[in-house]
């Protein structure tokens, strides 16, 4: 089960930034804000990924606070009266397949556990590890995300996205400039890599 609850997320109305924090305070900032009869579209960013959240806003603070702390659809469990057969347990392992050369599939089933064992933890070693070029990438794409949602059709977005990639700071600030405030602000911030 995961909590969602905390996760840093903005939400907007419109062009307007209505409320920033955790989710669950962003959520019912916009069920409050959606009984008053916003103009809208009302929407919820997670601030990590850029991505657009969706909430379901009915029932009281903690029927919807219940509803984020609820497993995602890929982590329920199998039932408990279901008999366990041949093999590994359904740990939500899912199989792929992977190109490499015969050195490196010799030099993974050289190490302890096997090549899946290795993989897992190389990855995990990865995930661990970003440094500030990943950080920037990850920014960027957050910003990218957040920035086609809601500035897709205002002026100069394609030529932002590309000052964005580009790392041309001025050009990226330059092309905004013209944005709503919030819009542009928001972008401004999830480029840099701060969250709210």
């Amino acid at each position: 089960m995961t909590d969602r609850t905390q996760r840093p997320s903005t939400a907007f109305d419109g062009a307007r930034r209505l409320a920033a924090g955790p989710l669950i305070e962003v959520a019912l900032a916009v069920k409050a804000a959606a009984d008053a009869g916003a103009a809208g579209p009302l929407l919820i960013f997670d601030d990590a990924t850029g991505r657009v959240v969706d909430v379901d806003l009915r029932g009281s603070r903690a029927e919807i606070a219940a509803r984020l702390v609820a497993p995602a659809p890929a982590e329920t469990t199998a039932p408990a009266t279901a008999a366990r057969g041949r093999g590994r347990p359904k740990l939500g392992v899912v199989g792929r397949e992977v190109t490499l050369l015969p050195r490196h599939w010799d030099w993974l089933a050289a190490q302890p556990g096997g090549a899946s064992v290795a993989l897992r933890k190389l990855v995990e070693a990865a995930r661990r590890d970003v440094g500030p070029d990943q950080r920037l990438r990850m920014a960027r794409e957050t910003a990218y995300r957040f920035m086609n949602a809601m500035a897709g059709d205002l002026p100069g977005y394609e030529e932002a996205t590309r000052a964005l990639f580009a790392g041309d700071l001025s050009g990226f600030e330059a092309r905004i400039a013209g944005w709503p405030a919030d819009i542009a602000a928001h972008a401004r911030q999830l480029a840099s890599g701060a969250t709210a």
